[in-house]
């Protein structure tokens, strides 16, 4: 489906504007020209900052969503213990993205909402992210992150359906983003950008002999190529500026990397005080954490069976009974982190105030691989909070209406993504 982006008034330069010259066409991509175009007008100067933390194992509906809807809703089982910052943040309750299933290959599809068929084979678009990245990106020495709890699995696509690898290494993700090379070697990491946008210009020259030489489809086709070609040049120049200079300082010390994988909220943790540290020190304003699904033993009193069964109980009472734990701890270390970003004060705002917070799962039931009622929570940002929006659980409302409200919050003037109708029914800026 076809992205509708409408600019706002202002325009200095139409992304849509065409190149014309030696036989080719190349859209532009971003320029500094086309800031107005992609940004509100009345998006205030301060960076505004998304981060998704996405599960693979689900979460069980029954101890997440409030039995009662609206402000005044009872707290859930998981959620009692978030009951000193209910106001930073809302539940929402039956939504999913609609035609999307597959069960646990639906993970592609997370950000994206990008159907991917039956057999998981079908071509995927870029994640809500990226999206976010392609545009705003720039501002920062790192145009997002993607992170992960173990492996490099993650739900990041780019345009052209490709998935980023995460990092899941909190002390490797210290280095880059905090220490900084010897001059010798920003000097050699500036060469090998330059060299790689002279490589840029050969393709284009190439191509454009190239162009001459096809049919119209093919044609079309080259120049979304080119398209996207130009697009990493200029990254490739912000990139060189970037490795010129020092990265920020922090007080803290390069964390040790947890040798456990199924210490899962312990890598949680470690983990989300990174993406604490790159948001304080704006080094990048996109964040995705992927807590994919360990298969051992997490190590929480009263858990004696792996993490992966426990998701699949089939409803044996135990099975539940331990799940339970490990996902109170999860959204416990969820509360926690909030907690930090309210901590810090940014010119009269916290961090929390300035970023949206976004936490949910491809599985609604990871014991029959449901798509279904989709666990979401959303904290920070410019959002009225403190409410549970719960929908058919029967007849889903679309989550890409919440991915066109966050759009909108990060300062993206667009009322559509993917399968989305407007922005999410109930859910107002303050």
């Amino acid at each position: 489906m076809s992205k509708r982006i409408y600019f706002g008034r202002g325009l200095k330069l139409n992304r849509r504007s065409i190149l014309r010259g030696a036989g080719v066409a190349i859209s532009l991509p971003w320029l500094t020209a086309m800031e107005k175009a992609f940004a509100d007008s009345s998006t205030p100067r301060q960076p505004r900052r998304f981060v998704a933390m996405t599960l693979g194992l689900g979460l069980l509906g029954e101890n997440l969503n409030p039995k009662d809807s609206g402000f005044g809703y009872t707290a859930s089982p998981y959620l009692k213990q978030l009951e000193d910052i209910r106001n930073k943040f809302t539940v929402v309750s039956g939504s999913s993205h609609p035609e999307v299933s597959g069960g646990h290959r639906a993970e592609a599809s997370l950000l994206s909402a990008q159907p991917m068929g039956g057999n998981g084979q079908g071509k995927n678009t870029i994640s809500l992210d990226q999206y976010m990245s392609k545009f705003l990106g720039h501002q920062t020495r790192f145009p997002s992150l993607v992170l992960a709890s173990s492996g490099t699995n993650s739900p990041c696509y780019t345009e052209n359906g490709s998935m980023i690898p995460a990092e899941d290494s909190p002390s490797r993700l210290f280095e880059q983003l905090f220490v900084d090379d010897s001059p010798a070697e920003r000097e050699n990491q500036a060469q090998r950008i330059r060299e790689g946008r002279s490589i840029m210009d050969l393709v284009m020259d190439d191509s454009k002999r190239l162009s001459r030489q096809l049919g119209r489809g093919d044609q079309r086709r080259l120049d979304e190529y080119l398209t996207s070609v130009r697009d990493l040049e200029y990254r490739l120049a912000a990139n060189e500026e970037w490795a010129k200079l020092p990265k920020p300082k922090v007080d803290a010390k390069k964390p040790v990397d947890i040798r456990n994988a199924n210490d899962f909220i312990g890598i949680q943790k470690l983990m989300a005080d990174m993406v604490r540290l790159a948001i304080q020190t704006d080094s990048t304003r996109f964040i995705t954490y992927h807590l994919g699904g360990s298969g051992g033993v997490v190590p929480l009193d009263g858990v004696d069976e792996g993490y992966h069964s426990l998701s699949h109980h089939g409803l044996d009472e135990e099975k539940l009974s331990q799940l339970a734990i490990v996902e109170a701890a999860i959204i416990g270390a969820w509360g926690d982190f909030l907690r930090d970003l309210q901590s810090v004060d940014e010119d009269g705002e916290s961090l929390l105030d300035r970023t949206s917070v976004f936490l949910t799962s491809n599985l609604g039931n990871a014991s029959n691989h449901s798509n279904q009622n989709m666990p979401v929570l959303l904290a920070g940002g410019k959002f009225r909070h403190g409410q549970h929006l719960a929908f058919d659980q029967k007849n889903n409302y679309p989550l890409t209406n919440l991915y066109v409200s966050m759009l909108q919050q990060v300062g993206l003037a667009t009322d559509h993504f993917k399968t989305s109708s407007g922005t999410m029914t109930g859910l107002d800026f303050t």
